[in-house]
């Protein structure tokens, strides 16, 4: 490696943890210049500052999605401040990081070892940008939809350029005919989007949520003094509503109030049943 490259990965160590020249030079001799590497062997020393932009909080960003003959992926990264999720360099590494998404079907191991345009891996590239920049900036999720089984559809709301946003949802559908009621697909997108959905059917909603649902129903029935039968009753129908809310095919369809998801893809099929078979939502920071 040459000395200016040395140099460079000394200064881009120094600003991702606080550490003095001389640290950073001996962490990476003794990593062979892996920075992400560096950066631990100068925490297990005690040395870093706690690797301070490692160790901020990245809960802006943006989410992608990339389409090609029927197929999406969608990824989402993550920046600590909105100011930088409106960065060019920013968005620019995103662009390029949702078509490497698409090309490794969503894969984060194959991600973060693909090469970039610069000749770098995106591992590599994201620790420059990271230095450039001075935030800390995730990698956080991906998903790949092929077009077995059914067609796909997404949604992108309040997208700031084409394909990216804050918010983007994408499902899965057996039963629609391609070019005919492609509309359809796209709105059932946007229901996701709107309405957060847990699961496709009640029964699929993740049995710890529904537990803790129903103790926090009860507790709130027994604490506001009804009898305990009354209190069962009321529980019971609470967590019927919730369940309701939270799955895709119970939601009242947003399009219509009198109606629900399930209602609308009866009226919508003809000779073949129409089944949504998966979907996803990225809204960028949640759950961090």
């Amino acid at each position: 490696m040459s000395e200016k490259n040395i140099l460079n990965n000394i200064k881009k160590l120094r600003e991702l943890t606080g550490v003095g020249f001389k640290d950073c030079k001996l962490a990476l001799d003794e990593t062979k210049g892996d920075i992400e590497k560096s950066v631990e062997f100068l925490r297990k020393k005690g040395i870093a500052k706690a690797s301070k932009k490692m160790n901020r909080t990245a809960s802006e960003g943006l989410a992608l999605a990339e389409e090609l003959n029927g197929e999406i992926s969608i990824i989402e990264v993550n920046s600590e401040t909105d100011f930088v999720a409106k960065n060019e360099d920013f968005i620019n590494f995103c662009k390029e990081l949702s078509s490497i998404n698409f090309k490794s079907k969503g894969n984060l191991d194959k991600i973060n070892n693909s090469q970039m345009k610069n000749g770098l891996s995106v591992k590599d590239s994201l620790v420059n940008l990271i230095a450039k920049i001075g935030e800390k900036i995730t990698i956080r999720r991906s998903q790949f939809f092929d077009k077995e089984k059914g067609l796909n559809f997404f949604y992108v709301h309040s997208a700031i350029q084409k394909n990216i946003g804050k918010i983007i949802s994408v499902v899965k559908i057996e039963g629609i005919t391609k070019g005919k009621n492609d509309e359809l697909g796209t709105k059932i997108a946007m229901q996701i989007a709107a309405s957060n959905p847990l699961a496709i059917e009640k029964e699929d909603i993740n049995k710890k949520i529904v537990e803790k649902e129903l103790e926090i129903i009860k507790a709130e029935a027994i604490n506001s003094g009804k009898p305990k039968e009354i209190a069962e009753k009321i529980s019971s129908g609470k967590l019927l509503k919730f369940l309701n809310e939270n799955s895709l095919l119970n939601q009242i369809w947003i399009m219509d109030p009198k109606k629900k998801v399930s209602d609308i893809l009866k009226e919508n099929s003809t000779s073949k049943e129409i089944k949504i078979l998966d979907f996803v939502k990225y809204k960028v920071g949640e759950g961090v």
